[in-house]
């Protein structure tokens, strides 16, 4: 009888076929991808390099600072701080009241039935559907009858409805995972229709908040069209209309960081399976 396919093949190929990879050629394959990984970074952030040496680069030859005088020439010559400020407000506030709101109403959606429950479904989807430009004016004029233009709490509130909608959306898709059997479980055990949200659902769909918090976050921190409609005030401005009016490529540096600063911060709680052995049979 002829010799197996895994004899004849070369010393490789039976490797991977047999999985019989070497501590070298795991490290040597690691390596690889960390290298393809790095090169799709730069690629990915060449637009960003030009416009971050112009934020180190000092105003004249000489500037005190050394390579931070652009950043530092940016605070001097900005209300840079005021901005953030107004920004990490907005942002904050919006993302905690989109994601207390939102994660009751996507339980409703994800678990209970009935007309009521369809037709807000659909209410949500078609507000998701229309274009920010289409709400923008309405609410505009809405607001200013109730005064509430060109003050950060107005612009506030129009994020806040502006996120609720995909939030839904997004939490409803995370608490569908999440077998119905062990809330019964634990309404079996004496726990309410509350408790069993509060206690069962809310832990095992923590990283679908996370997901949708950081979401929302980016929705508002990277808005320029609706904050230009609302603000006018330059104290009041967030940080992509300063950048607008100031035209200073340090500014570039202040919006970019805080986002990359939350996910790296937040990253390690994006772990998927967290109910997996919950249930034996799935």
């Amino acid at each position: 009888m002829g010799a197996s396919t895994h004899e004849t093949a070369p010393f490789w190929l039976r490797a991977a076929l047999l999985k019989e990879w070497t501590p070298m050629s795991t490290g040597i394959g690691t390596a690889a991808r960390t290298l393809a990984l790095i090169l799709i970074c730069a690629l990915v952030t060449v637009p960003l390099w030009p416009t971050i040496a112009a934020a180190f680069r000092p105003a004249y030859p000489g500037a005190p600072g050394g390579p931070l005088a652009g950043l530092i020439a940016t605070f001097q010559n900005t209300p840079a701080l005021t901005w953030l400020g107004n920004s990490l407000l907005v942002a904050t506030s919006t993302t905690v009241v989109a994601i207390v709101i939102a994660a009751p109403a996507a339980y409703a959606i994800s678990r209970a039935r009935g007309r009521l429950i369809s037709g807000y479904s659909v209410v949500l989807f078609v507000v998701q559907s229309l274009p920010v430009i289409v709400l923008v004016i309405p609410l505009f004029v809405l607001f200013a009858g109730a005064g509430l233009v060109d003050s950060l709490g107005g612009l506030t509130l129009v994020y806040i409805g502006l996120a609720i909608a995909v939030a839904v959306w997004m939490l409803t898709a995370y608490i569908d995972t999440i077998p119905v059997r062990l809330e019964e479980s634990a309404w079996l055990d004496g726990c309410s229709v509350l408790g069993g949200f509060v206690r069962i659902v809310l832990p095992g769909c923590w990283p679908g908040i996370i997901s949708t918090a950081i979401y929302c976050f980016l929705l508002t921190w990277n808005d320029y069209l609706v904050a230009t409609v609302f603000i006018k005030s330059n104290s009041l401005y967030t940080l992509p209309i300063g950048l607008q009016a100031a035209r200073t490529p340090g500014l570039i540096l202040v919006i970019v960081l805080p986002p990359l600063l939350l996910f790296g911060l937040l990253h390690r709680y994006f772990s998927l399976g967290g109910i997996a052995g919950a249930l034996s049979d799935r």
